[in-house]
């Protein structure tokens, strides 16, 4: 009875409501599969996991949102465009993202994950979202997925074009602390997790107080979540 929540989810009709929100049929080993999360395969004994499927649907979703910025905004360079791309596709937003299509419900956990609510981490979230992209990229294609993808996250590039993370965060939070006259401004940066899935928590340091943390798969991924949210806390707490 360890997994009597994750197992009322793995009938083709349980899928009906989520299918309806992308619009595309994806194949149904591949969609359980892509919920499959690692400690539930352990303690079920299965040997394949979402991970795979994660590993392809990153790669997926960096190109259609690649591409996508690339046409939607011919006048930035490449300098403009990575931040903006980061904005999009890092694990917060994608978490946000799969927040809206209920992944968290879908996913098969150990009893670990399940106790420690698995369901509503971002990471676990965000790999998820990935793995969904992986199966629908197999079942659909190329178009069919970027039609979907682009649908799905229009309302978050919309919010980081309108929130300035088109501009690279590290940058403006920096012409923000010196014109407020702050001293100084770092990065605490630590890591944890395996060498082959690492994760960073950055802080972003003003005058020697800690004003905003960011997370990311990467340490400049980190370091951006953290100064993009550290100016908009500076920017609320200083109106011109």
């Amino acid at each position: 009875m360890a997994h009597t929540t994750a197992v009322r989810f793995l009938t083709s009709n349980s899928y009906s409501e989520l299918l309806e929100q992308l619009g595309v049929e994806i194949d149904s080993e591949l969609l359980e599969l892509a919920f499959t999360h690692r400690s539930y395969a352990y303690e079920a004994g299965l040997t394949a996991t979402n991970e795979r499927l994660e590993f392809l649907g990153d790669s997926v979703l960096g190109l259609i949102v690649t591409e996508e910025l690339f046409r939607k905004y011919p006048d930035l360079d490449e300098s403009r465009l990575s931040p903006l791309r980061s904005g999009i596709v890092n694990m917060r937003a994608l978490a946000d993202v799969a927040r809206t299509l209920s992944l968290g419900q879908y996913i098969r956990l150990g009893k670990g994950e399940e106790v420690t609510n698995g369901r509503d981490k971002n990471s676990l979230l965000a790999d998820a979202f990935e793995a969904i992209i992986g199966a629908l990229y197999i079942s659909a294609g190329f178009e069919k997925t970027s039609e979907c993808l682009l649908r799905l996250i229009a309302p978050t590039l919309n919010y980081a074009m309108a929130m300035g993370a088109g501009l690279d965060g590290k940058t403006a939070l920096q012409e923000l602390v010196s014109s407020l006259g702050k001293a100084t401004l770092e990065y605490q940066v630590t890591e944890s997790g395996p060498d082959h899935d690492k994760s960073f928590e950055a802080t972003a340091v003003v005058g020697g107080e800690p004003v905003a943390t960011g997370f990311g798969k990467s340490k400049r991924e980190a370091e951006q979540s953290a100064a993009r949210s550290a100016f908009e806390i500076l920017t609320a707490a200083n109106p011109a």
